[in-house]
């Protein structure tokens, strides 16, 4: 069972939560500074975080199996090299699934009660869910993939102060979309040409690498613009937080300096370090903003 449950983690890669779970704390932390703290409220956002992206990814993993096994990059993974079957991996699947809408209820059985979470839980994960056939129609299978990060933000918000003053958070999820499409755009680089004769779309596939590393750097040049709107829209936001966007601009531009249209090679470490760092630094980076106002 324990060698089991490892591997259905290796297979969503659980560590990779660290791309978005940042970004629902951080929207979450701001809609306190106007909403009463509660633990429930805090445990609801973990547990629906945790449940929607690994349903996301263990489908992914399942819509892709047939792909990953043509693929020499990917044909080592969990399904095609057949160390998981795949009625273990729809049992995870479904069982994620039903966490996450079970979650919901932490918001809904509170006081006061917020039914929002609840009622918009099933198109979320069905949009999620989504994400895994976007790129057998659309070479926009990048920005939903964006999306699909985007909602964790605005989620969190909605979850913590329900539908209103939904500027910052749409704000951020915005920048949490266009950050996602960017490294996933350098990402899928690396099968361009397998993309292409497989009748699969993607940026790249269809622009070549050069334009895609443009594409891709275009995109976190918007990123970095919202954050910088998310300051002026936030009443919570100030000199910390702008001082701290250099950085972020910084290793933004490092990202991309690691990654060259004849050089691929250092794709991994841009796509998983930098941004790991990238998503954790700014949530440190609005706690400690939070901490001296």
């Amino acid at each position: 069972m324990l060698t089991r449950l490892r591997q259905l983690l290796e297979l969503i890669r659980f560590s990779h939560t660290v791309f978005a779970l940042p970004f629902a704390l951080l929207a979450a932390a701001l809609a306190w500074q106007d909403e009463p703290f509660r633990w429930q409220d805090l445990a609801g956002i973990l547990l629906c975080m945790v449940f929607a992206r690994s349903a996301g990814m263990a489908f992914n993993r399942l819509a892709d199996r047939d792909l990953d096994a043509r693929n020499p990059r990917t044909a080592g993974r969990h399904l095609p090299a057949g160390l998981l079957h795949t009625g273990t991996v729809w049992a995870f699947t479904l069982l994620c699934s039903a966490g996450f809408v079970a979650s919901t209820l932490l918001f809904y059985f509170r006081d006061p009660p917020n039914p929002w979470p609840l009622y918009l839980a099933v198109p979320v994960l069905l949009f999620v869910l989504g994400y895994s056939l976007a790129k057998r129609f659309t070479s926009l299978a990048h920005l939903w993939l964006g999306a699909s990060l985007m909602l964790a933000p605005v989620a969190a918000w909605i979850a913590v102060k329900g539908l209103t003053e939904m500027e910052v958070p749409l704000l951020l999820g915005a920048a949490v979309m266009f950050w996602v499409a960017g490294f996933d755009i350098l990402y899928a680089c690396q099968d361009a040409a397998f993309d292409r004769e497989h009748g699969l779309h993607s940026v790249p596939a269809r622009l070549g690498v050069p334009a895609s590393l443009r594409v891709a750097a275009a995109c976190h040049a918007v990123m970095f613009g919202l954050l910088v709107g998310l300051y002026f829209a936030s009443p919570h936001l100030g000199a910390v937080f702008l001082a701290g966007l250099g950085l972020i601009g910084g290793l933004l531009v490092y990202e991309h300096a690691l990654v060259r249209a004849d050089d691929l090679s250092r794709v991994n470490r841009a796509f998983f370090h930098v941004n790991g760092v990238i998503s954790v630094g700014l949530l440190v980076l609005v706690l400690v903003q939070l901490a001296v106002k």
